[in-house]
């Protein structure tokens, strides 16, 4: 049985690896738009997502990684106790994840939970920013900066500058 646990997630050893396109936009705009974000958050299944998880963390730039392992919907529950207890900054979904990517029923239960808790979710796709998730932009946007209005409101976060609404 897997057990959902926060693993802080510092990559340096692989650093020299690491390449952040994807996330480079996302950072750049949360940067911008929620500047008091240090702490980020996600949850996926950690041995599967292992690429995605290296490009997330080298493009962080200076951010904390907290990693919530889940193996599959049934420790969606228990991600959420961790994540409430802990209180990241925000939580980034890994788009490809086959727990809680964009798009997913997890994905969904993921970013109400948060924003009910005042913790915004960022996303890469459109997919995530139509499920809620409070700002948008990378490969899977078109490169195009979008915000989920409500849940962003919801969540207590500003819309980003020139977000497109969805």
């Amino acid at each position: 049985m897997a057990i959902a646990r926060p693993v802080a997630v510092f990559l340096a050893l692989a650093a020299s690896s690491l390449v952040a396109g994807d996330y480079d936009a996302l950072f750049g705009a949360m940067k911008k738009a929620w500047p008091q974000v240090t702490t980020l958050a996600v949850v996926c299944d950690a041995n599967s997502s292992k690429a995605a998880l290296s490009e997330l963390t080298g493009a962080a730039g200076g951010m904390k990684v907290m990693v919530v392992d889940v193996k599959g919907p049934q420790d969606m529950g228990k991600a959420i106790g961790t994540l409430t207890g802990r209180k990241p900054d925000a939580v980034v979904l890994l788009a490809g994840d086959r727990v809680a990517g964009d798009g997913s029923s997890a994905a969904s239960f993921l970013i109400q939970r948060m924003a009910s808790v005042k913790i915004p979710t960022a996303a890469t796709t459109d997919a995530g920013v139509k499920q809620g998730a409070a700002l948008g932009i990378g490969p899977g946007t078109g490169g195009k900066l979008m915000c989920n209005a409500k849940v962003a409101a919801v969540a207590g976060v500003a819309v980003p500058a020139g977000a497109t609404a969805i």
